[in-house]
């Protein structure tokens, strides 16, 4: 696949198409979900949970976490992640402003 062209969009078309790509794999979605219920969660339990690796889980939550999706603190050599709310609601900001526009033009 060719060059992206990033800088021919606007910054939050930008950051809509990097946040989708965090949010395209289920196992993302899944571990989103289960954080979701839980004041901090362990990797181990969200690997348990979704039946997926360890390494892999702790592999996705790296992405989650580096688009700002999740926050997290060390408490002794554990680290326990929880949803960043702020982000969140710029991600629902974002997909909200994109559908209404469109659904404006089209419809």
């Amino acid at each position: 696949m060719g060059v992206s062209k990033r800088h021919l969009h606007t910054m939050s078309v930008n950051q809509l198409a990097d946040l989708a790509k965090v949010l395209s794999h289920p196992a993302r979605i899944s571990i989103l979900n289960y954080i979701g219920d839980c004041d901090g969660c362990l990797c181990k339990d969200i690997s348990e949970t979704i039946k997926l690796s360890q390494p892999t889980t702790s592999q996705h939550l790296q992405v989650i976490k580096k688009a700002g999706l999740l926050k997290s603190k060390f408490e002794g050599k554990s680290q326990y992640y929880r949803i960043n709310a702020d982000k969140l609601g710029k991600l629902k900001s974002l997909f909200q402003e994109f559908f209404e526009a469109t659904e404006a033009k089209c419809c």
